[in-house]
């Protein structure tokens, strides 16, 4: 039996990866001009503008707001559609935390719904049957990069008068019978943190079809000014999540090259399906054939401890690691994290707030599960060849022999 990596023995991986963040002379040529330039402000600059315009043509959409990060683009998107105290957003249990600690900071009440087992994606019939009214808005999220059920959760809110934002951070160039992901509904937000499939370190922007709406958002994320304001003339309580030239001439640089990396990771993504599928155990995220685009922000699939010999998930992850393979554990679900659970939401909400309800009682089983079982893949495995595939599917096997056959010595 070959020895495991993290014990000593050689890891499954031969060769690196393709490494992440990527860049070349078009990013470093663009930081140069913009610190040259000194109008690194984007009310003083261009390369902002010049960003929001090309990703949102890129995306589908007639208008782009760039600020600070993803979180801030959901609190802002939040704000603009003048939502107040009490109301109620619809999220899935199954997100990284921001999609609903952005609806608690502007002082309305995430309401959590269950999601697809399959495709890890907001339930629609989960969404209809948590409409109340209360309910504003729904954030279904593109987990991973894979579309949420957008025809039924766009009947829903139409049927009941509410705003639909997309959370499409993970989702770049994604598209949903045929039509790229940004401008569905009322917006949408994409992030550009350093993990994403187009980065500057922090970043996010808000599409939208409606420049009146645009124009709002401008005002939550600059202070309350207009953007032609030249005597201080604040006209809503706002922070600021303005965008730095500086990240946005990284973000043009490195738009050039998405339409390539989403060819390679939708090449190999079904190579990887077909690999780890035929291990017992392992059950990669389904993919719905609406889904006419897949740009892969995580590899991701269910493990199976048992069929690994008891093996707990994090020491599995650990193992991974070892052979060389960027792996981690999936998100928890949002409602059994340490903040939803113990109600910690000073200084925005008052403990024992009555329109919050308790979350320690929520239950969304299909979350939960799959928040203790999901095992992910950093998007950059999906750039190498097939040998790296290769590889990836030899450390899972390698891991699952000496895990089983340690059970069976013992």
């Amino acid at each position: 039996m070959e020895e495991l990596s993290i014990k000593g023995g050689r890891p499954a991986k031969t060769k690196p990866f393709p490494e992440w963040p990527m860049y070349d002379e078009r990013e470093l040529a663009a930081v140069k001009e913009v610190i040259e330039s000194r109008q690194w402000w984007r009310m003083i600059g261009a390369q902002v503008t010049e960003f929001e315009q090309e990703f949102a043509a890129y995306q589908g959409a007639r208008f782009a707001l760039g600020v600070a990060n993803g979180t801030q683009a959901i609190e802002v998107a939040l704000a603009a559609l003048d939502i107040e105290y009490g109301d109620e957003v619809i999220v899935p249990a199954f997100s990284f935390i921001s999609t609903a600690t952005a609806v608690l900071s502007v002082n309305a009440v995430p309401v959590f719904v269950d999601v697809d087992p399959d495709t890890y994606c907001l339930n629609p019939g989960a969404v209809a049957a948590a409409v109340t009214p209360r309910t504003r808005a729904i954030i279904p999220v593109h987990m991973a990069g894979h579309v949420a059920e957008m025809g039924a959760i766009l009947r829903v809110a139409r049927e009941h008068g509410l705003a639909v934002i997309e959370d499409a951070a993970h989702a770049h160039g994604a598209e949903w019978e045929g039509r790229r992901v940004g401008a569905l509904d009322r917006a949408s937000i994409f992030s550009f943190q350093a993990g994403k499939l187009m980065t500057a370190g922090e970043g996010g922007i808000i599409l939208s079809d409606d420049e009146e709406y645009i124009e709002r958002c401008f005002l939550f994320n600059s202070c309350g000014r207009p953007r032609t304001d030249r005597t201080y003339q604040h006209s809503v309580l706002a922070s600021n999540c303005r965008m730095s030239e500086l990240h946005a001439a990284v973000l043009r640089a490195q738009l050039q090259r998405l339409d390539e990396q989403i060819a390679r990771r939708e090449e190999n993504a079904p190579v990887l399906d077909r690999l780890l599928g035929s291990v017992p155990g392992i059950t990669p995220q389904k993919h719905d054939p609406r889904v006419t685009r897949h740009p892969h922000y995580m590899y991701m699939f269910r493990y199976d401890e048992a069929a690994f010999g008891g093996l707990p998930r994090q020491e599995f992850v650990d193992a991974l690691i070892a052979e060389g393979v960027p792996s981690f554990v999936g998100y928890p679900a949002i409602h059994r994290t340490p903040v939803f659970r113990n109600h910690a939401f000073a200084p925005r909400w008052r403990a024992g707030d009555p329109v919050l309800p308790d979350y320690r009682a929520v239950s969304c089983p299909v979350s939960e599960e799959i928040g203790e079982t999901v095992v992910w893949f950093h998007h950059r495995v999906l750039l190498g060849d097939e040998q790296d595939l290769r590889e990836i599917a030899r450390a899972v096997e390698k891991i699952q022999v000496a895990s089983t056959s340690a059970v069976a010595v013992a």
